[in-house]
């Protein structure tokens, strides 16, 4: 498949010759007047020196036109038939359709223009279905968080008291948040809604992810598994900040998401008993951060290291614990890099004697975007 010349043109560039480029529509329907005109003069010529009547040459003449006619009207209606298919694919909802870009005239061009709006509308398409996968995974853990709380309440397992009250609070205005970030994902991913960035002391804010994620895990598990009956309250959750006294410069909701999102995973993937750590220490820039969340479990193999992050990829090593082997919906490191992203930072897989470790970079206050 071949590119069209407009592929290849930078912008503010012009045609060639004017505007006529060599295999344009302009080009070949000047050729097929010149062709005509020279095979009539030419039977003329022969009809002259040869004494044969006029009339044969009249005819051979204009079978002669017709046949070269049909041919170029052929090779420029052959690609709108097909393009024509294509368009009214597309305002049927297929947008898997393509037009061949196999020339190098103005129909490659609209071949090309064709395709590029079959692609925007197909991403389009793809992120609807998309946000409404990402509104239900965001909206479980909190959920998730609340009705913990109201169970152990209920149960008689805790009291109502104010610090339990509080958490419960803390849960549904985070729902609240949630809701409304949400409904405005498609003008988040364009970074069209600003980061609320400030400065935060990490270890009390850890905590309290970690204390949420402690409470969530369980009736988590549950509904994911459809049961109600796998708990991970085995899993171990330990929290180390160095120095103590760790300040950040970052949007605490776009880094709850990405904390809450790395410990589910861990601890999905963690063995029985298992233990995930999460790590903070200093960047090398002022107010920047550098986060760890490492679990026991069997690891990523390097070569899928690339694709961790991908949307929907689930990975299969959770399976393998006889925990959490229900993969989740494949969308919490993808939003978790998303958040990332939005601050100018970087995550990723990085190497470790055991487990799996996920390593979180935030250049602090030079990400704030312009």
């Amino acid at each position: 498949m071949s590119d069209g010349p407009a592929a290849r043109r930078g912008p503010g560039e012009s045609e060639p010759w004017g505007g006529l480029r060599p295999f344009s529509i302009k080009t070949k329907l000047g050729a097929l007047v010149v062709i005509a005109v020279l095979i009539t003069t030419g039977l003329m010529m022969i009809a002259m020196r040869t004494a044969t009547e006029l009339r044969f040459i009249t005819v051979f003449s204009m079978i002669a036109t017709l046949l070269i006619t049909q041919f170029v009207a052929h090779s420029l209606t052959a690609p709108l038939d097909d393009m024509n298919t294509v368009a009214r694919s597309i305002s049927h909802g297929d947008y898997t359709r393509r037009v061949r870009e196999n020339r190098r005239d103005e129909l490659g061009d609209l071949a090309q223009t064709i395709n590029r709006m079959a692609d925007d509308l197909e991403a389009q398409d793809r992120q609807r279905k998309e946000l409404v996968a990402n509104v239900s995974h965001e909206l479980r853990t909190p959920i998730a968080g609340l009705r913990a709380v109201l169970e152990n309440i209920v149960d008689g397992v805790t009291t109502a008291d104010p610090e339990t009250m509080r958490t419960a609070l803390k849960q549904t205005e985070r729902l609240g948040r949630l809701v409304e970030t949400l409904l405005d994902l498609s003008r988040l991913d364009n970074g069209v809604v600003p980061l609320r960035q400030r400065r935060f002391e990490v270890w009390p804010y850890l905590s309290g992810v970690l204390k949420e994620a402690n409470m969530a895990v369980p009736a988590r598990a549950g509904i994911a598994s459809g049961s109600g009956s796998s708990t991970r309250t085995d899993v171990h959750l330990h929290l180390d900040v160095t120095p103590p006294e760790l300040t950040a410069h970052a949007d605490p909701e776009r880094i709850h998401q990405v904390v809450a999102n790395l410990i589910d995973n861990a601890v999905k993937h963690s063995p029985p008993h298992g233990r995930v750590t999460v790590k903070a220490r200093r960047g090398t820039l002022p107010e920047s951060l550098e986060l760890e969340v490492l679990d026991e479990g069997p690891g990523i193999p390097p070569s899928e290291w690339h694709r961790v992050f991908e949307r929907f990829n689930r990975g299969g090593a959770g399976a393998s614990n006889g925990q959490g082997g229900d993969g989740g919906t494949g969308l919490g490191l993808a939003i978790a890099r998303w958040a990332v992203d939005l601050h100018g930072g970087r995550i990723g897989v990085a190497e470790s004697e055991r487990g799996c470790r996920i390593l979180v970079t935030l250049p602090g206050e030079t990400s704030v975007p312009s």
